[in-house]
Formats: C-alpha cells, sequence, structure tokens
C-alpha cells in the first residue's frame, strides 16, 4: 500500500471531505494552467484525478462501514 493511501485511510470522513475540496480545486487550477499553455508537467492531471478517486472510494469505504 502506498504511503498516500495509507495516510488517506487514517482520517475520518470529515477529514477526507476537506482533502478532496482541496484535490479538487488543485485539479481546476491544473486545468486552466493547461488550457493557458502555463502547465508543463501534464501529469499532474492525472495524478490529481486518481488522488480524487482514492479518496472518493475511501469515503465510500467508511460510509458502508459505518451503515452495517
Amino acid at each position: 500500500m502506498s504511503k498516500e493511501l495509507a495516510d488517506l485511510r487514517k482520517k475520518n470522513v470529515d477529514q477526507l471531505g476537506a482533502e478532496l475540496i482541496v484535490a479538487r480545486k488543485e485539479q481546476f487550477d491544473l486545468r486552466i494552467k493547461h488550457k493557458t499553455g502555463q502547465l508543463k508537467e501534464t501529469n499532474q492531471i492525472t495524478l490529481v484525478r486518481k488522488k480524487i478517486a482514492k479518496i472518493k472510494t475511501i469515503m465510500n469505504e467508511l460510509k458502508i462501514q459505518d451503515s452495517k
């Protein structure tokens, strides 16, 4: 398991929600930079998208555990 994933699993739903907001803002900023030609490392967009997916997956896992 990656260090980033382990760190995310230690957080609760509220902390993950805050992390998700930050990641989405970062994704928006990267998309704007890409469209204006200021972004040199375009792989950052993919990395942020994957981070958002990880956060959402962990949030869903926690919601499922709470409902049991």
